[in-house]
């Protein structure tokens, strides 16, 4: 088995991690950086160059695409899934994440239940705005922001509008959402692979602060999921299409919200939280899914398939 994880940054946790377990399995593995790949594309042929070489088609792509190069990762994902190549989880399934307004769209759909949420222009009277997504206090969110930046509490009517009038004076594109107070600052972040909930830990926000991220000074521990917390995990990542996601939930009155899927979640946390081998459960995913096949039959697939 031939095995590429589409990574940046090698020494990583996460890439290490997935390295590791790769070779565990007796597989090669190799970490390449997706922003280094050049492709060809001409007719009955599709082709990877890597640092000036053609790239041998692997059997499988883990992606560790980062939000800010969302558009040329999820184009070299596409590109090797037309290859024939199986991956963790689709170029589409990536880019619909990553759009935070587009993911709450695709989740509301599918009957997914959220915190109450806002998208409005400039043009829109912040008032109103604030009147819709339940009162203050509420939560504004830059849509291009990651990791618990870009998020900020709103606690008084006075301070929302004057923070949305000068927001939307920059063109900045805003969700707004209903404050889930009884959340307390923490959250819950079920690790879902091949469509079953795998490990699931519960961050606590910094003292003072209401966002739980461990990239914001959070702290993880072990969860078990409650009936309604797996179903709501495993329904956001079927909605979103992910094979490997971190489904991000709060809990509230009415039962948990989905804040978020993450496709490209870390494994440090919940790896080290739960004592979990997560990485492996993505070998096993990998290993269930996929059938590895000679170099030459491997040209003659993806030759009849672009033929076709």
């Amino acid at each position: 088995m031939r095995v590429y994880i589409l990574s940046r940054n090698k020494e990583l946790y996460s890439t290490r991690r997935l390295v590791e377990e790769a070779t565990a399995m007796g597989w090669e593995v190799k970490v390449i950086d997706y922003l280094k790949c050049t492709i060809e594309i001409m007719k009955n042929e599709l082709v990877v160059n890597y640092q000036g070489k053609i790239l041998p088609t692997p059997d499988a792509i883990i992606p560790r695409i980062g939000a800010s190069r969302t558009f040329y990762g999820t184009a070299m994902v596409r590109h090797f899934e037309m290859m024939e190549v199986f991956s963790t989880s689709g170029n589409l399934a990536i880019a619909r994440s990553r759009d935070k307004l587009r993911s709450l769209q695709v989740l509301s759909k599918n009957g997914v239940d959220m915190p109450r949420t806002v998208f409005a222009s400039n043009k829109s009277s912040a008032k109103d705005v604030i009147a819709l997504s339940g009162g203050t206090p509420l939560v504004l969110k830059i849509l291009e922001g990651t990791q618990g930046v870009g998020v900020v509490l709103l606690e008084s009517e006075k301070a929302a509008k004057s923070v949305l009038d000068a927001f939307y004076g920059m063109d900045v594109n805003l969700l707004v959402q209903e404050y889930i107070e009884e959340a307390g600052g923490a959250d819950i972040r079920a690790f879902v692979v091949g469509g079953e909930v795998v490990g699931a830990m519960k961050r606590q926000g910094a003292e003072g602060d209401f966002r739980s991220n461990l990239h914001q000074g959070g702290s993880a521990t072990l969860y078990k999921l409650g009936k309604k917390e797996k179903k709501i995990a495993l329904d956001a990542a079927k909605a979103m299409g992910l094979g490997v996601c971190g489904v991000d939930m709060i809990q509230s009155k009415r039962g948990p919200l989905v804040m978020e899927v993450n496709s490209s979640p870390g494994l440090e946390g919940i790896e080290k939280s739960t004592n979990i081998n997560i990485a492996g459960k993505i070998m096993e995913y990998i290993a269930k899914n996929v059938k590895p096949k000679r170099e030459d039959e491997k040209r003659k697939i993806k030759k009849d398939k672009i033929g076709a």
